[in-house]
């Protein structure tokens, strides 16, 4: 969670401000040494790969802050949020690849920080390898499962968060949909709104705004951090030594690193890095098979797809896009709900032979969840394409008719969640809809995509 503010310091640094404003913040940075005895370890690649880790440490938030943004209890002493950084060997590009902290891991042998005593391999949650054996526990876990070499460690907490938000004047973020979280305390009605540190931290802590839980709160961490690039770089911020260096100490201050980040990294990346713009980073989170993935003396976790998140890390390691062959997304029609929520039956209506198949093609490849199983309905004369739907799930029907242009809504008392599409001979194309540019989870989208307009 509040790794994504590291990673903005990492960006900043592209304005290629002189040596002086930065040279004295080295004495800020905490040390740890991730890294120590560390064997077998991942072939490097090229490129740089930072582990991004936000804990949920709080000993510097007032009484007043933890009230205000519902900061209070105590803190586990976990990871709250995980994010490889890979910053290409060219320097033109950012790749950010999101890991749940319910994931299911294995974590390789160790002895506990904390009792001394020696464990073998055994699974837990992913935010557990903190708790277990901190910073170095981490990334050995982190390595393990990805087979990614981690190149530097950076650790940061609450405050941090809320500084840089502050000290930039705040972060534009816009919402197709109210989110309202009653845990954190974030309310914001549909529409664009520029946060403070404490609201911006409400923002990207926020598990139940939504239906989509921990998969959601990492798009809008993704999102939040997109918006902070292009805030940061065509505000004029950069130009500004003096508020550079307020920015960085806001950040640095309050941050672990291994011994070998520091001032010097940052020059000499931002250098690198001149042109970075929103467009050059690019935004996923590691693909999940299974959202419920129940394990014993565990609980729920994450299970990864295996065989896409290979796929996704090999692309780190070669130091190669995420979506290197990615189209541009046409435009598409906003809607309520998402297509991936629906369930949808097609009838053929008509006497043209394979209609209901070919809609049912284009209604999957569009995100629908389609039977896949296209039926001949009843009446063979019908004209008009009709969206036939229960009332209670008239949200998703008005989701569904937007993808038929001319369809007719007609509704069915009794008929389920099922969606039926009783095609007519009107019938002339699907068109795309999306609920929010972010929600395909596993996607891969850019910052220029997800940041306001």
């Amino acid at each position: 969670m509040r790794a994504v503010t590291t990673l903005s310091v990492v960006v900043l640094a592209c304005s290629g401000i002189g040596h002086a404003a930065l040279t004295t913040l080295d004495n800020d940075i905490a040390r740890v040494d991730p890294f120590q005895d560390m064997k077998n370890r991942p072939e490097a690649g090229d490129g740089m790969n930072v582990l991004l880790v936000g804990t949920d440490g709080r000993d510097k938030v007032s009484e007043q802050e933890r009230h205000k943004y519902r900061l209070g209890g105590a803190p586990c002493h976990c990871t709250d949020m995980m994010m490889i950084v890979h910053i290409s060997e060219d320097r033109e590009r950012a790749s950010v690849v999101s890991l749940p902290r319910d994931s299911y891991a294995e974590i390789p042998p160790h002895t506990d920080r904390t009792s001394g005593d020696r464990h073998g391999a055994h699974a837990v949650k992913l935010n557990a390898a903190y708790a277990e054996g901190g910073p170095q526990l981490t990334v050995r876990t982190v390595e393990h499962m990805t087979k990614v070499k981690i190149d530097h460690y950076l650790e940061v907490d609450f405050i941090s968060f809320m500084k840089t938000v502050d000290v930039l004047g705040g972060v534009d973020i816009c919402t197709t949909r109210p989110l309202k979280d009653t845990y954190t305390g974030l309310d914001l009605p549909a529409g664009s709104h520029r946060l403070n540190g404490g609201q911006a931290l409400q923002y990207v802590r926020s598990r139940h705004a939504d239906g989509s839980s921990d998969l959601g709160r990492m798009q809008r961490q993704q999102r939040f951090l997109a918006s902070l690039i292009a805030h940061a770089t065509s505000s004029g911020v950069l130009l500004n030594p003096m508020k550079f260096r307020d920015i960085s100490r806001a950040v640095l201050g309050s941050v672990r690193a291994d011994k070998e980040f520091g001032t010097g990294e940052l020059l000499d990346l931002g250098r690198a890095m001149n042109d970075f713009s929103p467009s050059s980073s690019e935004f996923t989170t590691v693909p999940i098979l299974q959202m419920s993935y129940a394990v014993k003396g565990i609980g729920s976790t994450l299970r990864w797809d295996e065989v896409k998140a290979a796929r996704l890390f090999r692309a780190l390691r070669d130091d190669r896009p995420l979506a290197p062959h990615k189209v541009r997304r046409t435009p598409a029609v906003r809607v309520d709900v998402s297509p991936r929520q629906i369930r949808v039956q097609v009838q053929n209506g008509t006497n043209v032979k394979g209609l209901g198949k070919r809609i049912d093609g284009l209604l999957a490849a569009t995100g629908f969840r389609t039977t896949r199983m296209p039926l001949n309905a009843p009446e063979r004369n019908v004209r008009r394409t009709v969206v036939a739907y229960d009332p209670r799930w008239d949200r998703s029907a008005k989701s569904l008719a937007a993808a038929l242009p001319g369809s007719e809504m007609r509704a069915v008392r009794g008929q389920g969640a099922t969606l039926k599409v009783i095609a007519g001979t009107d019938f002339k194309e699907v068109r795309k809809v999306r609920a929010d540019p972010y929600e395909e989870k596993s996607d891969v989208v850019t910052g220029d995509e997800v940041s306001c307009p």
